[in-house]
């Protein structure tokens, strides 16, 4: 069946997806990493290919910014194309100086003040998880190509820009032991979860609220490498 979100046919999309935010980025990966592709969904130019890769199929789909917008799409996919995996490679800010600019985070947690899992299911947890079994897939993937990683409890947010007089990455660092940010994680891993499905998420570290680094729009499509290659070596 086709949603209004997505056009894919069942059958169209891999059992296993990767799901950066940015849809250029999954265009990206499916022209870089990936053969045989087709393009299964332009709808509001969220863009999703299959393709394989070393003989493994798999897909790639865009999920746009923030917990709304994967929600929709995460959801679908497990519901109702038969989508076991979902791995989110996506971009954060690092919290403190021990993460460097391209530095690879495996999340372990997501914590957010987020509602979104308290208003789709009933939920009150401020901590969600990944699978336990792709996160060992993914650090086992990693360790084979001998690409490190950082693995920590990450904040999910729903907020981009805050007022000064609210609390910022010092008070997250130090209250809740968060890592980076980002903005979709927390409503993936709560999708999987009241699904019965898998999720994981590999981010790369783009700017840091510590050191005021930051990496450029265009090297966010295309500079991400490492961490591809690891969430795709997961998936075999």
């Amino acid at each position: 069946m086709t949603t209004a979100h997505n056009t894919a046919k069942v059958g169209e999309i891999a059992k296993t997806v990767l799901m950066p935010g940015d849809p250029l980025r999954a265009k990206y990966i499916a022209e870089t990493y990936l053969e045989n592709i087709t393009q299964f969904n332009t709808v509001r130019n969220m863009f999703g290919y299959t393709g394989t890769y070393k003989g493994k199929q798999i897909s790639v789909m865009g999920s746009g910014m923030g917990m709304p917008s994967i929600g929709i799409y995460s959801y679908e996919l497990f519901k109702f194309y038969d989508v076991e995996n979902i791995i989110r490679v996506g971009s954060a800010g690092a919290y403190t100086d021990k993460l460097n600019i391209h530095d690879v985070v495996l999340v372990d947690s997501a914590w957010s003040e987020s509602t979104y899992a308290k208003v789709q299911a009933g939920v009150e947890a401020d901590i969600q998880y990944p699978s336990e079994l792709l996160n060992e897939k993914i650090e086992e993937a990693a360790n084979r190509i001998n690409m490190p990683i950082v693995k920590g409890r990450i904040h999910s947010s729903d907020v981009f820009y805050h007022e000064s007089h609210v609390p910022n990455h010092v008070d997250f660092y130090n209250e809740h032991n968060c890592l980076c940010v980002e903005m979709e994680s927390f409503a993936l891993f709560h999708n999987a979860k009241i699904l019965e499905k898998n999720a994981a998420c590999i981010l790369t570290i783009s700017d840091s609220l510590i050191t005021h680094e930051q990496i450029s729009a265009e090297a966010r499509q295309t500079s991400f490498d490492k961490m591809m290659q690891i969430a795709l070596e997961a998936c075999l």
